[in-house]
């Protein structure tokens, strides 16, 4: 080989290695916490505070990702669950957001606990443009694709379940009024607006509303109030502490409208047991998740995964408590989302795989419930059926409900 060939060809080689060398480090740039072996997920978690009945299911989730990583991890590559405690404070939220994004370098957020932390962060990891994906909140306004395109909420959203409530409560109690306890911001107004969906201009006519602050100590004053009213019905759009003191509640004072609780409050270890199981008879929520407990399920091969997961890898978790059921499931639709990637885990294509299911049935979802979302529509639970407590466990009723008022 004469000189000028071999300078060529080495010249051609040194030219090659440096545009591989740019392409992988703009390859690195556009995938942030993703590396030949890696990915790296974050989440904020209420271990602490007000609603710190809801870590359990942030617990749920680290043994979700240690057993996929057992099982060889995605695309080769194991997962490194990153999370923090927040004490469901929005301060805190913001400080720890920024610590996963800015500092541990995660490639998305999922499932981050709550209205008012999640709220907290929403305008920051949207300008970022970091998927923030599978929101445990119950907010209509997650579904908002056009406000905050790379957050999308998991759960039915309270606007729906109201909705549903209150048709069951007219057939129920046609001339009856209907009242409404609701937290004081936007996950509490959800209910109040999926009641008005349904009443249009009879709403004021047919309710009476009380209020409370996530800050309260107690809501015994509002069922009081509420009990003056002579209501039918009660809708709760609370979260798990207070819906289980407004179960209490009714029972001390022998008030028994028939009472709707949130399907984020329908935990019997979290709530109806601390409510106390004579009062928690006859609560109605809603429903979307096997329940591990239920004999109907017994011979249920999701179910027997779930609880086999649950023995080897969260054994002092308690099989009752359905935020874990809820983790479980909420994890094996990110593990769809990240397998339909195919290995390009670019936040872009993150996103783009999270607006794609079409359809999705996942084991631990009641039969005839999928999940679906597209680039306009980031709902991706909307069908329910209702359920009532009966001192042992939830009893569904009815058929699978489409909540969705489309």
């Amino acid at each position: 080989m004469n000189t000028p060939t071999r300078r060529a060809l080495l010249a051609g080689a040194m030219t090659a290695a440096c545009v591989t060398a740019a392409f992988s480090a703009a390859n690195a740039a556009d995938t942030p916490g993703v590396t030949a072996t890696e990915i790296r997920i974050g989440a904020t978690a209420s271990l602490s505070g007000p609603v710190s009945a809801l870590g359990t299911q942030t617990r749920t989730q680290e043994a979700f990702f240690k057993m996929i990583n057992d099982r060889g991890g995605i695309a080769g590559r194991k997962i490194n669950f990153i999370f923090y405690d927040d004490g469901f404070s929005p301060p805190r939220t913001v400080e720890q957001t920024r610590r996963l994004l800015e500092s541990d370098q995660v490639a998305f957020l999922f499932s981050n606990i709550g209205t008012a932390p999640n709220s907290a962060i929403v305008k920051y990891v949207n300008a970022r443009k970091v998927p923030h994906l599978f929101i445990t909140v119950n907010g209509d306004k997650w579904g908002d694709h056009k406000a905050h395109p790379w957050t999308m909420g998991f759960p039915p959203s309270g606007r729906a379940e109201a909705r549903i409530f209150t048709r069951d409560a007219l057939k129920r109690h046609p001339d009856g009024k209907i009242a409404v306890l609701y937290q004081n911001d936007d996950y509490g107004k959800d209910y109040l607006a999926g009641v008005r969906d349904v009443l249009g201009d009879d709403f004021d006519k047919k309710t009476v509303i009380a209020p409370y602050e996530v800050a309260d100590a107690t809501v015994d004053s509002q069922i009081i109030n509420l009990r003056q009213s002579g209501a039918a019905s009660l809708i709760s759009g609370a979260t798990a502490k207070f819906a289980a003191q407004a179960i209490r509640k009714l029972h001390d004072i022998n008030w028994k409208p028939t009472h709707y609780i949130s399907n984020g409050s329908a935990s019997i270890a979290g709530v109806l047991l601390p409510a106390g199981v004579e009062a928690s008879k006859d609560v109605i929520a809603t429903a979307y998740l096997k329940d591990p407990t239920d004999p109907e399920w017994a011979d249920d091969a999701a179910v027997k995964d779930y609880l086999a997961f649950m023995k080897q890898y969260y054994p002092a978790a308690n099989l009752q408590d359905a935020f874990n059921t809820y983790a479980y499931t909420v994890s094996q639709v990110l593990m769809k989302v990240l397998a339909q990637c195919n290995g390009d885990f670019s936040r872009e294509n993150i996103m783009k795989q999270a607006t794609s299911l079409d359809g999705v049935a996942i084991p631990m979802l009641l039969p005839g419930i999928t999940v679906r979302t597209s680039p306009g529509d980031y709902h991706p639970i909307e069908q329910l059926q209702l359920q009532s407590f009966d001192g042992k466990g939830w009893k569904r009723f009815g058929e699978i409900i489409d909540g969705s008022g489309k």
